[in-house]
């Protein structure tokens, strides 16, 4: 059988041998982490230990907040975003301030909430970087909540959170600030601490565990001024933040693929600083625009091709055994050129004739070597759109 050379792990990823491992062992705890006899117990144990892997993965310091698991990372957003806005009935404070280039998750959140009336308010990242001047501008009494991911999902830009939030709470202690740290979590070292992040939403499939879990990181401060609110009420499963029986098998696969990756953050970073540069000089050697933010991470590479649609390549690709994407896989359906890209400073055409490449450190050269030899052959003839 022909090997397959994924490329796609902004997408999914897949399964480490520890999350494999931690799921064949919790398939054996089968009670109710919230039933009250042995089996029971056992389950909530598991969940415990897990807890504590993402806790730790996070670098959060003890007492300081607590992780909600959840069904993933759309799921983590909108209890950030949703419990927040809705923590009181109404307010003199209702400005959202966000970017203009968020995920799907975040966006149709945010659009949700405009319609019932909340004022959302989107920063600019034209080249990948967040327009402070803009930020600041925007910063008045209103403001109750700043949501704003870490690395964006097609370019790969990592943005000045740091900065950002740390002006917003100079000025207005009281503002939430919600980070979406789902392509940064384990790929980027930051803790919620260092980026001043009151709530961080994470995913499991993005770092080598199974889908369907995500968790939300929530300071003690807010759980205590209870300044967030369960949207998914029912048996007041994790601290009453989110009912619903826990996803056992789920959760400690995504607290071992986090333990995993932590105790290997250093070589896991070397390996993809090291593909980041090979591929960057391979496909800058067949003449590809690379749409490179001043500031970026090395698992992402946004490659503008000439004139060709990114559809149409990404057939050629996948006859090939070569898997990439074109943006975002929550919005591929989308006839739309893409959100993000466009914010970075594309044009409509140069978005659609896009591709992404993700990277994972189980990559090799030789994966690149193949996406490339693929890429030649499929700029020699494919048609050119004019």
């Amino acid at each position: 059988m022909e090997k397959k050379i994924y490329l796609d792990n902004s997408a999914t990823t897949p399964l480490s041998q520890e999350a494999k491992t931690a799921m064949l062992e919790a398939m054996e705890h089968y009670g109710n982490p919230s039933s009250l006899h042995t089996l029971g117990t056992e389950a909530e144990k598991l969940v415990r230990v897990a807890r504590e892997q993402i806790y730790s993965a996070l670098g959060a310091r003890r007492g300081q907040g607590t992780v909600i698991f959840t069904s993933s990372g759309t799921e983590a957003t909108s209890l950030a975003i949703f419990g927040t806005a809705y923590a009181k009935s109404r307010r003199e404070a209702n400005r959202i301030i966000t970017t203009d280039s968020e995920h799907p998750a975040t966006l149709e959140a945010l659009a949700s909430l405009e319609r019932d009336g909340f004022e959302i308010v989107r920063i600019p990242t034209r080249g990948g970087e967040l327009d402070m001047a803009a930020l600041s501008a925007a910063l008045d009494k209103k403001i109750f909540l700043a949501s704003m991911m870490l690395v964006n999902n097609e370019t790969g830009a990592l943005y000045s959170l740091k900065q950002a939030f740390a002006m917003i709470k100079r000025r207005y202690p009281d503002a939430i600030t919600h980070c979406d740290a789902i392509q940064g979590f384990m790929r980027v070292g930051f803790t919620p601490q260092s980026i001043g992040a009151d709530l961080v939403s994470i995913s499991g499939h993005k770092i080598h565990a199974p889908k369907g879990v995500g968790a939300l990181y929530v300071s003690q401060e807010l759980i205590k001024a209870k300044k967030i609110v369960p949207f998914i009420r029912g048996g007041g499963q994790e601290g009453g933040m989110r009912s619903g029986t826990e996803n056992v098998i789920g959760i400690c696969a995504f607290g071992a693929a986090a333990n995993d990756m932590s105790c290997r953050r250093e070589q896991i970073e070397a390996t993809l600083d090291g593909l980041y540069t090979y591929a960057t000089e391979r496909l800058l050697a067949l003449g590809l625009q690379i749409n490179r933010p001043s500031t970026h991470v090395s698992h992402i590479i946004n490659v503008t091709l000439p004139c060709i649609k990114s559809e149409t390549m990404l057939h050629h690709l996948s006859a090939d055994g070569v898997f990439v994407s074109s943006g975002s896989a929550c919005s591929s359906h989308s006839n739309k050129p893409s959100g993000s890209l466009i914010a970075f400073g594309l044009t409509p055409k140069e978005a659609d004739c896009s591709i992404r490449i993700s990277l994972s450190a189980y990559n090799t050269r030789e994966d690149i070597d193949a996406l490339c030899a693929s890429l030649e052959t499929g700029l020699d003839k494919l048609v050119r759109i004019k």
